[in-house]
């Protein structure tokens, strides 16, 4: 009998201390499934909210965490011929979300209502899959299926998209910010970071930002867009901190506010005279469809685009991997390697 290690959550709401490493048997693939050596996985805000049980949708008891996860396939179950042995593959967030907008029938989510990639193996559904992109290691590749994917929606997924000379927001050097930067700067935009520190600003221009503004030093950020904007305001913001009445006051006439998440400790009530005067649609995202993340893939392979990671820990680690996620401040993705 071969065995795999999986972490296992006792319920959302356990923190750290619920997380343990337990064997199993490892399964045999049924029809329309692929057994996934799964060699890299990432973390998002998403699982310390799992952890912390602040997690908006539903997570089951013992779940194995984290729903980003990249590996290799090592068997295929009965009739699957879309992918073979050796791939190279990641997993959607939402297993059943193949393309359209998102519906009530897509809540199940790796990582919370099923189980996730925290683990050696993973059975997955084989229509969940998509190829990564060449050019990344198995570590880079695991970062894609939430903030990835998040950021693509949010720069492309209304219709209108960004288009070469729009000026997008971004805020802070979280996983999202940081690949919408480089998917901005792809896209031919000029990007505005947001960001506390000299240190951080530095990264963020050398990342491509045309612009960045520290907060720390000037805290009206949105007055600052407006004055590198000429008044104008910008095209595009993706709002990562729930700071939606400062994004209103930055952005331009008709323009476009992604809220992607809400990681700022206070939350201001949003002005509806304010928000009626700008003209701005709020978009809210979360994550994307499987044909978002292979339109997704194609753009980071044709701009080799590379994912920015903070630090890897092994598998046997991945405890440490939380903590230096929650209070470690990092610069891009936190990955956890299991080769």
């Amino acid at each position: 009998m071969r065995l795999m290690r999986s972490y296992h959550l006792s319920h959302s709401g356990a923190g750290p201390d619920g997380l343990a490493v337990r064997e199993h048997e490892i399964p045999e693939p049924g029809p329309g499934q692929a057994l996934l050596a799964v060699r890299a996985t990432s973390l998002s805000f998403r699982e310390l909210m799992v952890l912390n049980g602040t997690y908006v949708l539903p997570v089951k008891p013992d779940v194995v965490p984290v729903s980003d996860g990249a590996g290799e396939v090592a068997a295929v179950g009965p009739g699957v011929d879309t992918v073979g042995v050796g791939d190279r593959v990641a997993a959607t967030l939402f297993p059943s979300w193949q393309d359209g907008p998102f519906a009530i029938e897509h809540l199940d989510q790796r990582g919370g209502s099923l189980d996730g990639m925290l683990t050696d193996f993973a059975l997955v559904d084989v229509a969940s899959l998509v190829a990564i992109p060449e050019h990344l290691t198995y570590e880079q590749a695991a970062t894609l299926p939430c903030v990835a994917v998040t950021a693509w929606n949010a720069l492309t997924g209304d219709g209108a998209g960004v288009r070469p000379g729009d000026t997008v927001v971004v805020q802070g050097s979280g996983g999202v910010s940081l690949f919408a930067l480089q998917f901005a700067k792809a896209l031919g935009a000029r990007v505005i970071a947001t960001t506390s520190g000299p240190v951080k600003a530095e990264r963020l221009r050398c990342l491509g930002a045309d612009a960045v503004v520290d907060y720390s030093a000037t805290p009206d950020w949105a007055d600052e867009v407006r004055v590198l904007t000429g008044g104008r305001g910008a095209d595009r913001i993706l709002d990562v901190a729930g700071l939606l009445h400062e994004s209103v006051r930055a952005i331009a006439l008709s323009g476009t506010i992604a809220c992607v998440g809400f990681v700022g400790s206070t939350v201001t009530p949003l002005d509806p005279q304010a928000l009626f005067a700008s003209g701005a649609t709020i978009r809210t995202v979360a994550v994307g469809s499987r044909a978002q993340f292979i339109a997704m893939n194609a753009f980071i392979e044709e701009h080799r685009i590379r994912p920015v990671i903070d630090r890897t820990f092994a598998f046997e680690d991945a405890v440490d991997a939380y903590w230096h996620y929650a209070i470690g401040a990092p610069f891009g993705k936190v990955v956890i390697s299991n080769p």
